[in-house]
C-alpha cells in the first residue's frame, strides 16, 4: 500500500479501530475513521480524531457509515470518492458482542447480531467494490477472531457471526481476486481491555429463558474474568498490537500480503488450525479446478 493510499475504517470510534485509524494516519495515508452518528453519541471520539490528525499533521478524516444500513454504506464510499477519487483499502472493523445463554436469544437478537458482524462488511463490499473492480485493484482486509475456533461458552450468536463473516471473506476473496483485489484477514484472540467489547456486550432478549438458566450465571457472571486468567503474568492482550499488525500487513507490497495472520497474546494455537484449515481448502479449491480464483490476477 502506497503511501497515498485512501483507506476506510469501519467501527472506529474506539478500541482496534480508532487505533488503527490512527496508525495508518501516522504512516502517510489518507484515513476516512467511519462510525455511527457522528454528531450525536460519538460526536466526542469524532472530534477527537480530526483534532489528533490536525495536532499531528495527519490526514485522518471523519465520515458517517452505519453498517446495518446500504444507504449509509453508499453514501459514505461517495463522499470519499468525491473527496479523493479513489479508495484503495477497506478494514472492516465493526463489531458488536452478545453474552448470555444460546436459547435465551431470540431470532430478532440473533439476526441483528449477524446483520452488524456479517451483513454489514457485506454491505461496505457492495459500496466500494464497484470502484476497485473498476481500477482492478485494492485491498479488503477482515478484523475476524479466533473465537471461531475456540469457540467458548456464553457467547454463541458472537460466535455464529463471527464464523460466518469469516466464510463470507474467504469466499468473496476467490471472486475479487480476479479483479487484483487481495484479502487479508487478520485474527485476534480475547482482548479484554482497550475496547468497549466486554462492557457493551449486549445480553439475551427472552428475560424468561435467561431466569431458567439461572443455576449457570455465577459461569456467565466470570466470563470476563475467564478470560483475563488466559494470559501469562504481566501479559495483557492490547488492542494495539492488532493495530499494528494491520498496519504491518497494509505496509507489505502488493500480492505479497498474508491471506491469514493472527495475533493472539492467549497463545491458544489458532495459527496452527488455521493454517491446516486454509492449506485444506485450497487443495479442495484446486481439485475443483478453480486454482486461478486462490491468486490475485494482476
Amino acid at each position: 500500500m502506497s503511501t497515498s493510499s485512501v483507506v476506510l475504517i469501519t467501527g472506529a470510534a474506539t478500541g482496534i479501530g480508532n487505533l488503527t485509524a490512527r496508525l495508518l494516519a501516522a504512516a502517510g495515508h489518507t484515513v476516512y475513521a467511519s462510525m455511527r452518528d457522528v454528531t450525536g453519541r460519538n460526536a466526542g471520539h469524532a472530534a477527537e480524531l480530526v483534532e489528533a490528525g490536525q495536532d499531528r499533521g495527519h490526514d485522518l478524516r471523519v465520515v458517517e457509515l452505519d453498517v446495518t444500513s446500504q444507504e449509509s454504506a453508499d453514501n459514505a464510499v461517495a463522499e470519499i470518492l468525491d473527496a479523493t477519487g479513489r479508495l484503495d483499502t477497506v478494514v472492516h472493523n465493526a463489531g458488536h458482542l452478545y453474552i448470555g445463554y444460546v436459547e435465551a436469544f431470540t431470532d430478532d437478537d440473533i439476526a441483528r447480531l449477524i446483520d452488524v458482524n456479517t451483513i454489514g462488511a457485506h454491505r461496505v463490499n457492495r459500496a466500494a467494490l464497484p470502484h476497485m473492480r473498476e481500477r482492478r485493484s485494492g485491498t479488503l482486509l477482515y478484523v475476524g477472531s479466533t473465537i471461531l475456533v475456540t469457540t467458548p461458552p456464553f457467547l454463541g450468536p458472537y460466535v455464529a457471526s463471527k464464523a460466518a463473516f469469516d466464510a463470507l471473506a474467504v469466499v468473496t476473496s476467490y471472486e475479487v481476486s480476479q479483479f487484483g483485489i487481495e484479502t487479508s484477514i487478520v485474527m485476534p484472540g480475547a482482548i479484554t481491555q482497550g475496547t468497549n467489547h466486554f462492557g457493551g456486550a449486549s445480553r439475551a432478549g427472552d428475560t424468561a429463558v435467561t431466569a431458567q438458566y439461572a443455576e449457570l450465571d455465577p459461569l456467565v457472571a466470570r466470563t470476563h474474568d475467564a478470560h483475563e486468567q488466559l494470559f501469562e503474568p504481566g501479559t495483557t492482550a492490547d488492542p494495539q498490537d492488532v493495530a499494528d499488525e494491520i498496519t504491518r500487513v497494509l505496509a507489505l507490497p502488493a500480492g505479497s500480503k498474508p491471506f491469514r495472520s493472527v495475533v493472539d497474546a492467549a497463545n491458544a494455537g489458532v495459527d496452527h488450525v488455521m493454517a491446516f484449515s486454509d492449506q485444506t481448502r485450497e487443495a479442495f479449491v484446486r481439485r475443483l479446478g478453480f486454482a486461478e480464483t486462490l491468486e490475485v490476477k494482476r
